[in-house]
């Protein structure tokens, strides 16, 4: 039977799997529809498509170092408990392993750790651990020398916040330590230019705003943006923020001081940007009573 796009997207849309596992089943019993369903839930996967929809912001960033290159890749699952999981942190330990080889987000996915492939690894840890996993991101930095960071640490290499720093010359400790700077002042860029327009633009705004509540005449408002913008670059530009473990001097200027400069960095927060489902306890145990 010929396998045509409209029925992977009948098969996608009955048991809510990807559509290479789709395919793929499709294949494996010559398109026969109820087969490929039986397929499917053989190998785990119809039941971990039935997990997909439940948010996962919870989760560990894990982060790996080889030579010049770092990587950062944030796995989530739904709770803190599975983060704590020892197959969790295995997997996302298999995880960052395989992003060292790769650049993005899809080679990640489609690479192999051992005879699976990452995207089926995390598929039967759906299943095993019981709750929606999902490889969210990872970043890359490269270097002359690349230093991380993990703060609140579960394991080596895992934990709630991971942080790589590139400089462009050997590291003799200064890297670790701008690598802490960047996991507690959270920087938005490297350098005031890298800084995303629309980040610029929205701080002109309010800004802007706060001006006219105050009362200040229009005339003066353009000056005041442009001298509040100023210390807003400073405030989130990495290499113009006071180095915190020397307030004394900007994170440029310690670098230079160590030697080197940066010329990279990346900051993975667990469940940063990730909109959390919150049910109120009354609905929770109404909905347990079947009410």
């Amino acid at each position: 039977m010929e396998i045509t796009a409209a029925r992977v997207k009948e098969l996608r849309d009955s048991t809510g799997v990807g559509m290479m596992d789709a395919k793929r089943a499709l294949t494996e019993v010559s398109g026969d529809m109820e087969a490929a369903v039986d397929w499917l839930r053989t190998k785990g996967l119809a039941k971990a498509a039935k997990k997909s929809g439940r948010t996962a912001a919870e989760g560990l960033v894990g982060v790996a170092v080889r030579g010049g290159v770092g990587v950062a890749v944030e796995v989530n699952c739904e709770t803190d408990f599975a983060a704590l999981n020892a197959d969790f942190q295995a997997l996302v330990a298999k995880v960052t392993e395989a992003a060292l080889g790769v650049k993005t987000l899809d080679a990640l996915l489609a690479s192999h750790a051992g005879d699976n492939t990452i995207a089926d690894l995390v598929t039967a840890a759906v299943v095993t651990i019981g709750e929606n996993i999902s490889v969210r991101r990872m970043a890359r930095v490269e270097g002359v020398a690349v230093a991380s960071y993990v703060h609140n640490s579960v394991a080596p290499g895992l934990g709630k916040i991971g942080v790589l720093v590139a400089l462009d010359a050997a590291d003799n400790g200064i890297g670790k330590q701008i690598a802490m700077h960047v996991a507690a002042a959270a920087p938005v860029a490297l350098t005031e230019g890298e800084i995303d327009p629309a980040l610029i633009e929205r701080e002109g705004q309010i800004i802007a705003a706060k001006a006219r509540e105050n009362g200040k005449p229009e005339a003066i408002i353009e000056k005041i943006v442009a001298s509040a913008l100023k210390t807003y670059f400073a405030e989130v530009s990495l290499v113009n923020q006071k180095f915190v473990m020397n307030t004394d001097v900007t994170v440029a200027q310690a670098a230079k001081e160590a030697g080197a400069s940066v010329t990279a960095f990346a900051r993975l927060q667990v469940g940063e940007g990730i909109e959390k489902e919150v049910e109120d306890f009354a609905a929770e145990v109404a909905k347990t009573r079947g009410n």
